[in-house]
């Protein structure tokens, strides 16, 4: 009499071999992470994203929200000195690295839900940024501004008296440089 022999569960084979093998948690990330690259690549092209990687000024300008703040630009004592990275982006690498991406996921963020402050407004946080540009390109002139000791946190705004430099008229329109949001 012939012993019967174990039998054998069937084979699975392609797809379902795969996830039986890796698992159903491994698949879900790898789709959630699909779907995340999918959207953010459509929204930095339809976003025109790469502008902001340049030093372009116009790019600035690409939200209807900043033309106001692009033609002040256009109209003051710095447009032919300094562009918007010049002021509003650190002058190390790190640091502008940092800032752009910090602005570009909140700004992104903001535009995309809608929920931004219109006339748009300058944070704190990127007002010290200004604040350190103003400083690191005319310290010739303002180091005397800063007591011995104080850090450059501690000096006056730039802005407090000097409001329209950087985009002209701001203080004049009632759009002052010197209002931020948290």
């Amino acid at each position: 009499m012939a012993e019967a022999s174990p039998t054998k569960p069937p084979s699975r084979s392609g797809f379902l071999a795969a996830v039986a093998r890796i698992g159903l948690l491994p698949i879900a990330i790898a789709v959630v992470f699909g779907i995340l690259g999918g959207v953010g690549a459509f929204t930095f092209g339809y976003g025109k994203g790469w502008a902001y990687l340049t030093n372009d000024p116009a790019a600035c300008a690409n939200c209807h929200v900043m033309q106001d703040h692009y033609d002040s630009w256009q109209a003051s004592s710095h447009k032919h000195v300094a562009t918007c990275n010049d002021c509003h982006l650190p002058h190390n690498l790190p640091g502008k690295m940092f800032v752009k991406a910090d602005n570009g996921f909140f700004h992104s963020l903001a535009f995309t839900t809608g929920e931004f402050h219109d006339p748009i407004q300058i944070k704190r946080r990127n007002r010290a940024v200004t604040q350190g540009a103003c400083v690191s390109c005319h310290e010739d002139i303002v180091h005397q501004m800063i007591a011995v000791g104080d850090s450059r946190d501690e000096a006056p705004a730039c802005i407090h008296c000097h409001s329209d430099v950087g985009h002209a008229h701001k203080a004049r329109s009632g759009r002052g440089n010197d209002r931020f949001i948290d």
